[in-house]
Formats: structure tokens, C-alpha cells, sequence
């Protein structure tokens, strides 16, 4: 069994991994639905916002916290290789680092820089609004997907 300050950065992975997982989640559900139920200039504009708000102490700490955790604790498990648990908490560390945090990096963080130039009243850019919506919730939902499999993973190394 995992013991003492590492089965602390395991566990810590796991909660962070699980929240990351649950805001992301709810832009998959909900939020992004919404945005794209209201006309484009307002959707446009909202979500604008929200990806400036995005960017706060709090959810950073959270998102890059899970990474470095994910991080820290692939590299230790390479050191220590212990007797249980090994598989899982390089497979949930994998599994943040390129589902999650990869996937923001490669494909979301991308998109979001494109709408951030975008005029919401240009007639144009209505188009290019279906198509964010459409391409950012589908690799939202790769991120939700890996940043829970983190966490089932990581919770599954500790028992």
C-alpha cells in the first residue's frame, strides 16, 4: 500500500484531477449549450468573458496544481516503483498530462485565442461561432473524459 507524503500527492492528484474534471464537465452539459442557444453576437461575447475570467488564481491553481501533481508523481513512481499501484498512477499521471492538460494546450486554448479576435457583431463571424462551439465541446469532452479517468485511476492506485 502507498504510505506517507506520497500517498498524499497521489490523493491530491485524484481531487484535483476529479474538479478539474467537474468544471470541465459542466461546460460540456450545460454551459456551452446555452451559450450556443443565444444569438451569436451575445454567445460570442460571453464566452469571451468567460474565457478571460477563465484565467484566475483559482481555477489556474487547480488546473496547473493537477499537471505539476501529475507530473511530480510519475516521476517519484519511476523512482520508487512500488510494489502496488504503479500501472494506475502512471496511467492517471499519462492520462491528465495529455487528455487534460495536452488537450487544452493543443486544441481548446487555440480555439479560445481565435474567438478572442473575433468581432461578435461582424456577420461573419456567426459561422465561425458554430464552428467553435461544435470543435471546442467536442475536445472539451476528450478533456472531461481523460481528467475523470485521471482520477478513477489515481483513487484506484491507492487501494
Amino acid at each position: 500500500m502507498i504510505e506517507g507524503p506520497y500517498f498524499v500527492l497521489v490523493l491530491l492528484g485524484a481531487l484535483a484531477s476529479g474538479l478539474v474534471a467537474g468544471a470541465f464537465i459542466a461546460f460540456s452539459t450545460f454551459v456551452m449549450k446555452g451559450l450556443a442557444a443565444l444569438p451569436p453576437a451575445q454567445g460570442i461575447a460571453a464566452m469571451q468573458s468567460i474565457n478571460v475570467a477563465a484565467v484566475t488564481p483559482g481555477f489556474m491553481a487547480v488546473f496547473m496544481g493537477a499537471a505539476g501533481l501529475s507530473s511530480v508523481v510519475a516521476v517519484v513512481t519511476f523512482v520508487l516503483w512500488p510494489d502496488e499501484g504503479t500501472v494506475e498512477i502512471l496511467l492517471g499521471s499519462a492520462l491528465y498530462l495529455f487528455g487534460s492538460f495536452g488537450v487544452t494546450i493543443a486544441a481548446n486554448v487555440p480555439r479560445n485565442d481565435a474567438l478572442a479576435k473575433l468581432d461578435p457583431q461582424a456577420p461573419q463571424s456567426a459561422e465561425k461561432w458554430r464552428t467553435y462551439v461544435s470543435e471546442w465541446t467536442r475536445w472539451n469532452h476528450i478533456r472531461v473524459g481523460a481528467s475523470l479517468a485521471s482520477a478513477a485511476a489515481f483513487t484506484l492506485s491507492l487501494t
